[in-house]
């Protein structure tokens, strides 16, 4: 029996790869018995009405083709209902933080051919809110002056020259990096009051192309992992950024590192929040895990690897 199936792509994103292949998708699709009809995104916020709308009617199947930025509204909007089908990513993006760290792979062939699988793993997304608005990230959040850099970099640019954009503006960042005074309270470790130079909450252990982030980080734990920088210098906070490459920054005593299900956190100053490397308001905030919320198509045996 074939599966009804609403493909959400964004047609700029990993150089317009998605765009150039939609027809070989729908056939390799069609080939497995999934129907699917597709919308291409137009601006913020579409894709969340998008995948929205697609459960109001009865779609079996959501598949979310771009990248991190189009993920995080797909599952964002999936996220907001209380029946929700399983959800397939087709990444084509600059970075693809979520799919490297499920093993989903960036050939768009055998990504279909997960799909076609049905071999589903539940997830936790992240629930975020900012005064009375409630949003949802699934891989990071965070805040601090390198965590704009991610939708600081122009789409056109992203598409144009892909990860050296991101290396572009981080030098740019570089130059006015400062500490921002935050007050968190995580549950189970109690209150942190100091000068950081960026906080993050994660739910992988991929972040920003970092693989080794959050070593310990798990997909469907029930926990984030939270990493504070307390304040330091620029060639301090570089040192850390090379330790972090290799895993061994939680060792470093500028590193705080913990797992919570539950993060609040205010500032004096004025903090806007990173959301799967969108922006997702400003600080004050409350951040929560809901446990096992999604069912993404996976590759279970374990064995898949990101390329």
């Amino acid at each position: 029996m074939s599966k009804r199936a609403r493909l959400i792509y964004n047609p700029t994103s990993g150089r317009e790869e998605g765009r150039k292949r939609l027809v070989d998708i729908l056939q390799r699709l069609d080939a497995a018995g999934i129907e699917t009809t597709t919308h291409a995104t137009e601006g913020e916020g579409d894709a969340t009405r998008c995948a929205a709308e697609a459960i109001d009617n009865g779609y079996d199947i959501i598949i979310a083709c771009g990248g991190d930025g189009t993920l995080n509204e797909v599952i964002d909007g999936m996220s907001r209902k209380e029946h929700r089908p399983p959800l397939g990513i087709i990444p084509f993006g600059t970075t693809n933080d979520f799919a490297r760290a499920l093993g989903i792979p960036r050939n768009w062939e055998e990504a279909c051919e997960l799909i076609a699988r049905q071999e589903l793993r539940a997830v936790d997304v992240g629930r975020v809110y900012t005064g009375n608005q409630a949003k949802h990230f699934i891989n990071i959040a965070g805040g601090g002056v390198l965590t704009e850099l991610s939708y600081e970099v122009p789409s056109k640019l992203k598409t144009v020259i892909g990860q050296l954009a991101y290396y572009m503006k981080g030098l740019e960042k570089m130059t006015r990096l400062r500490p921002t005074e935050l007050r968190m309270n995580v549950e189970g470790h109690g209150e942190f009051h100091d000068e950081f130079m960026l906080f993050l909450i994660t739910n992988t252990n991929s972040v920003g192309g970092f693989e080794k982030l959050a070593p310990s980080a798990s997909i469907n734990d029930g926990l984030f992992d939270v990493l504070l920088v307390k304040k330091c210098n620029i060639a301090e906070f570089i040192r850390i950024a090379a330790m972090a490459l290799r895993g061994e920054h939680l060792n470093d005593p500028h590193v705080i590192h913990m797992q919570t299900n539950r993060v609040e956190v205010t500032t004096p100053e004025y903090v806007e929040i990173n959301l799967d490397g969108e922006l997702g308001g400003s600080l004050p905030a409350s951040f929560e895990v809901l446990p096992s919320h999604l069912n993404i198509f996976a590759d279970l045996s374990g064995v898949s690897s990101y390329r």
